[in-house]
């Protein structure tokens, strides 16, 4: 695979290797590998450096058949998966928080990956061998429905449908603060924070991005707190957590992007993706599905509530 990148603020004055490891998510030492071995360019310009340091404007190109062959994910029956759908084209699952969903730089082990290999091992040739079947993800903290496709016909037409933004996803999330309107749009492009590459932001250089929100409930205590459905019109990396931040409503327990205070302590950003709405890929009928709130965020929104104020 190739891919360019045009080189942003956030990654002006910064290592070639830095930058390679962080549009590909793949480890600084693998990143250093392709790079020595002749897998980037810089303005068209071959045989570069990890240590060149680029500016704002300059053009990467990457080759990903340069990186170091990755290990295919080992299969694991011992961890958790809660399947709510299967065929013989698709898996929809309910990711518990806290599990990565493929391996990566650092997180070899105790993915959904793993967990799905061990059930469905035809996945193993599905994609990109260290995310097989993936075709879209939930942050590690982010509970909630994800569709994993268990044929190659079924992965090219998910992979087509999500860039076109044709899958409905719908998030319940607790934020900060009360809503001037119990419903809106926030449009707002995001692509890597100018003052920390490793964070999202909203920026005028980002990709363009869309969140829709309706409050769903209303408290007072322990603080001013609004409880949405939040739906996805793109799929930007941190998109609903960018911009709740970006319209000063982060997102309860997201310690991230501001979220995380005293008054309230929340395990994990208290984001939940609870329905999912796409055609399946094979047959094109409509399939729908809900999840409820886990019992981690059951337990904070059950801390707020409304007091009367004479």
């Amino acid at each position: 695979m190739i891919i360019e990148e045009v080189i942003p603020q956030a990654l002006a004055n910064e290592r070639l290797d830095r930058i390679v490891a962080l549009i590909l998510d793949v480890s600084r030492a693998d990143a250093a590998i392709l790079v020595s071995a002749g897998g980037a360019s810089i303005d068209g310009q071959d045989g570069v450096l990890g240590k060149t340091r680029l500016t704002l404007g300059q053009v990467v190109v990457v080759d990903t058949s340069f990186l170091p062959i990755a290990p295919r994910p080992v299969p694991d029956a011992n961890l958790p998966l809660e399947v709510v759908y299967f065929d013989e084209d698709i898996v929809v699952v309910n990711k518990r928080a806290g599990m990565v969903v493929h391996p990566g730089a650092g997180n070899n082990e105790g993915t959904l990956v793993n967990a799905l290999l061990a059930r469905y091992p035809e996945i193993a040739d599905i994609g990109e061998i260290i995310r097989p079947g993936i075709v879209h993800r939930l942050d590690v903290g982010t509970s909630g429905l994800l569709v994993v496709a268990r044929s190659i016909a079924a992965y090219t037409v998910l992979t087509e449908a999500l860039s076109g933004h044709e899958v409905e996803r719908e998030y319940i999330v607790l934020a900060w603060g009360a809503f001037d309107s119990p419903t809106g749009v926030i449009e707002a492009s995001i692509g890597r924070d100018h003052r920390d590459p490793l964070r999202m932001a909203v920026v005028r250089d980002g990709k363009w991005a869309r969140t829709h929100f309706a409050v769903q409930q209303t408290f007072n205590v322990p603080a001013p707190l609004s409880l949405l459905r939040c739906t996805l019109e793109t799929g930007r990396t941190h998109q609903i957590r960018v911009h709740l931040m970006a319209v000063g409503h982060s997102v309860v327990g997201d310690a991230t992007y501001g979220g995380a205070k005293s008054v309230l302590i929340a395990p994990r950003p208290m984001l939940h993706a609870a329905r999912l709405k796409f055609e399946h890929p094979i047959s094109g009928n409509p399939m729908e599905f809900l999840t409820e709130m886990p019992e981690d965020m059951q337990i904070i929104v059950g801390q707020c509530s409304n007091e009367v104020v004479d």
